[in-house]
C-alpha cells in the first residue's frame, strides 16, 4: 500500500494531496437530452414552466440565452421564447448520479458528494497505479462518457478550493490542471464572485470594499478581512492565497439544506412576506432534490429591519419529500410570526434532520508522489 506523502509545509500548498474536482456538464438537461434525441441542440429548462415555476438546470443551448438554474421561468421564458420545458426526474437522476459514483469508486474510496453531479475525490494514493492525478481524472471522465452517455468537466489541483475552480475553468467536457506552483496566480487572477462560498450577497459587499478579483482580496491584510467578514476571514485569507487545508470527508451528511433571500426594500404585509416565502421555497427545494437528501426538521428564519434574527423550526414525525408539505410548513411557520411591527428584509427557509438516498453520503474536511 502506499505510503502516506508529505504533511502540510508552511505555505500550505506543497501538502501532498491530489484533488480532483469532477462536475457533469448540465446533469439534469443533459440526461434528459440523452434520452430524448428530439431534445437535442434544443434550448431546454428542467423545471415547471408556470408562471412560479423556476428553472432547476438549463442545458448548454439555453445558457447562450442568459438562462440559468433558479432563474423563475417567466424570466427564463423572457429571454429565450423557444426555450422547451421538461418536467424534473430525479429518480432517474439519482440512478445516473449512483453510476457515477460507482465509477469513482474503482480509483478512491475519499469521495465527498456534494450534490448528485458532483464531487471531490482525494487520489494521492495511486489505486489504479495510473500515474499522475490528471490520468485518473480522465480515466474517470472517459468511464462517464462511455457508460452514461454524458460528459463531466474535472478540475485536477492540491486542494479543494483551487480543484473546484479548476474543473469550471473549461466547460463543458474540459479537464484542468493547477498544479501548486501556480495556485496562488490562478486565484489571483479571477473575479471573487466565482469563489466558492462566496455568495451574492458576499460578493457585493466586496465590491463595495473595492474587492472585485482574488489579487484584490489577498491585498487586504487579514485585520481588514476580519473587521468585515468575522469567522470567514481566515478561509478568505487563506484562499486568496491558494491555500486550503480542508481534507476530502467521505460521507459526510450535511446538516441543512435549504435556500434565504436578502429584499432590496423591507416587507412587511402578509401577501407580500407569503410569496417572497414562496420564491424562498423555488430555490430551497432546487437544491434539496439536487442533493438527493430528505429531512424532517423544517426552520424559518427571519431578519427584521433592525437585524434582530429570528428562527422557527417544526419537525414532522415522517420524512418531507413533497415540496408542497414543505411550503406549507414555511409559510405556517411564518404567519405565526405576522403581523409583523418592523420590516423584514431576509427570510430563509432550511430542511435539516437529513437522511440520503445514497447511503448517506453528502458533502461540507516507500511509493514516489503522485504527480498532479
Amino acid at each position: 500500500m502506499p505510503a502516506p506523502l508529505s504533511p502540510f509545509d508552511e505555505t500550505g500548498r506543497l501538502d501532498g494531496r491530489k484533488i480532483i474536482h469532477v462536475d457533469m456538464d448540465a446533469f439534469y438537461a443533459s440526461v434528459e437530452q440523452r434520452d430524448d434525441p428530439a431534445l437535442r441542440g434544443r434550448p431546454l429548462a428542467v423545471g415547471g414552466s408556470r408562471a412560479r415555476g423556476v428553472v432547476a438546470a438549463a442545458s448548454y443551448e439555453a445558457r447562450t440565452f442568459g438562462v440559468r438554474s433558479a432563474m423563475p421561468s417567466v424570466t427564463a421564458l423572457r429571454k429565450c421564447p423557444d426555450l422547451v420545458f421538461v418536467p424534473p426526474r430525479f429518480d432517474v437522476y439519482r440512478e445516473v448520479s449512483q453510476q457515477i459514483r460507482a465509477i469513482f469508486a474503482r480509483y478512491t474510496d475519499l469521495i465527498e458528494p456534494l450534490s448528485l453531479d458532483e464531487a471531490y475525490l482525494d487520489v494521492t494514493e495511486d489505486r489504479a497505479a495510473l500515474g499522475s492525478a490528471t490520468a485518473i481524472a480522465n480515466a474517470i471522465r472517459e468511464a462517464i462518457r462511455a457508460e452514461t452517455g454524458l460528459t463531466a468537466s474535472a478540475g485536477v489541483s492540491y486542494n479543494k478550493f483551487i480543484a473546484k475552480l479548476a474543473s469550471d475553468q473549461n466547460k463543458p467536457d474540459g479537464i484542468c490542471i493547477i498544479p501548486p506552483a501556480h495556485g496562488a496566480t490562478f486565484v489571483a487572477g479571477l473575479p471573487v464572485k466565482r469563489f466558492h462560498g462566496v455568495g451574492p450577497v458576499t460578493a457585493r459587499k466586496m465590491e463595495t470594499l473595492g474587492i472585485l478579483t482574488g489579487q484584490d482580496l489577498r491585498d487586504r491584510p487579514l485585520d481588514f478581512l476580519q473587521r468585515h467578514f468575522g469567522s470567514y476571514a481566515d478561509y478568505l485569507y487563506g484562499a486568496a492565497r491558494g491555500i486550503d487545508h480542508r481534507p476530502v470527508r467521505a460521507h459526510r451528511i450535511a446538516k441543512s439544506v435549504g435556500a434565504e433571500r436578502t429584499f432590496e426594500s423591507d416587507l412587511s404585509d402578509r401577501q407580500g412576506l407569503r410569496s417572497a416565502l414562496e420564491r424562498v421555497v423555488d430555490a430551497a427545494w432546487t437544491r434539496i432534490e439536487r442533493s438527493g437528501v430528505a429531512g424532517r426538521t423544517v426552520t424559518l428564519k427571519l431578519r427584521h429591519s433592525d437585524f434582530r434574527t429570528i428562527t422557527r423550526a417544526r419537525s414532522a414525525h415522517h420524512p418531507i419529500r413533497d415540496r408542497a408539505e414543505f411550503l406549507a410548513v414555511g409559510l405556517d411557520l411564518l404567519d405565526q410570526q405576522l403581523p409583523v411591527t418592523l420590516g423584514v428584509r431576509l427570510l430563509g427557509l432550511t430542511l435539516s434532520g437529513l437522511s440520503s438516498d445514497d447511503d448517506g453520503a453528502r458533502s461540507a474536511p516507500t511509493q514516489a508522489e503522485l504527480p498532479l
